[in-house]
């Protein structure tokens, strides 16, 4: 599909009525309300479409957040509509949403995704050099859509240093290789599955790859306990993975069945502001 795409800033009450109705077509009924968008985006906030002609095709809402003196941006959804998907419609809101952030002054942004969406990862984590070192279990608590129903609302926190040298430098770690603790095996019906055995992780290593099925929504209808399983040793390795220090800050696609999520030490990402006036703003080591 060849489109002529557009993004601008959203700001009126009628671009957050086009907001709500979109989100309708991508998720269902339960739509924020458009006081709530509306409001966000005139108290520091930002809400963001891509526009093919005169049609609203993707979004992206945030709204500011505040934690241990940390006053940061919370980006609480980006949608595209279904029949411009896979067009990198995402990465262009995500593109506009860092650029306007750094002209209101903010430095990071965080929001959360499903770790076993690995189309997510690769946008999070690889294209925009975001990382992650918080596993949040079941987050939402139980959810109905379609994309969702079936697991339990497992999330990564992103925290996404827009002004750091890691996302300005498109910094990646340099190793030459990554261990590999945990094997992929098959079930019966030739999904993918792993065998873990968290004693086996090695503790000392500068890297490790973690794998995820590449196809977790084709599992959950054909085996949604497999699924179900995939879930719960994901949510025990990343969650040992982190507190013995890791951070996540890539995902390697294959050929084969599986992607894997990339884990260095957090302790080893470049994620000091590169600017010098804002550089006692946050500990982020």
């Amino acid at each position: 599909m060849k489109t002529n795409l557009s993004i601008r800033k959203l700001e009126s009450n009628e671009d957050m009525r086009m907001v709500q109705g979109l989100e309708k077509q991508i998720w269902g009924e339960n739509t924020v309300p458009t006081h709530q968008t509306y409001t966000a985006s005139k108290n520091g906030g930002l809400v963001i479409g891509a526009f093919d002609q005169q049609e609203l095709v993707g979004f992206s809402y945030s709204f500011p957040g505040f934690a241990n003196g940390k006053t940061y941006l919370c980006s609480h959804m980006l949608g595209v509509h279904p029949n411009y998907q896979l067009l990198g419609i995402g990465k262009m809101l995500k593109d506009e949403q860092r650029k306007l952030a750094k002209e209101i002054g903010y430095d990071l942004l965080t929001w959360t995704f499903d770790p076993l969406e690995s189309r997510n990862g690769y946008l999070n984590l690889t294209k925009l050099y975001g990382i992650s070192t918080t596993y949040l279990e079941n987050c939402y608590g139980e959810m109905e859509d379609g994309l969702n129903k079936g697991l339990p609302s497992d999330r990564l926190q992103v925290e996404w240093w827009i002004s750091s040298e890691r996302v300005e430098d498109a910094w990646t770690p340099k190793l030459p290789n990554y261990d590999r603790p945990f094997a992929v095996g098959q079930s019966e019906k030739g999904n993918p599955m792993m065998e873990v055995h968290l004693e086996e992780i090695p503790s000392s290593s500068e890297g490790i790859e973690v794998p995820i099925p590449n196809n977790i929504q084709f599992i959950k209808k054909d085996e949604p306990e497999l699924a179900l399983d995939w879930r719960m040793k994901i949510r025990a390795v990343f969650q040992s993975l982190f507190g013995a220090g890791y951070a996540l800050v890539g995902l390697k696609k294959s050929d084969t069945d599986v992607h894997y999520y990339q884990f260095i030490k957090r302790t080893m990402i470049p994620l000091h502001i590169k600017q010098e006036e804002n550089s006692n703003d946050y500990t982020r080591d």
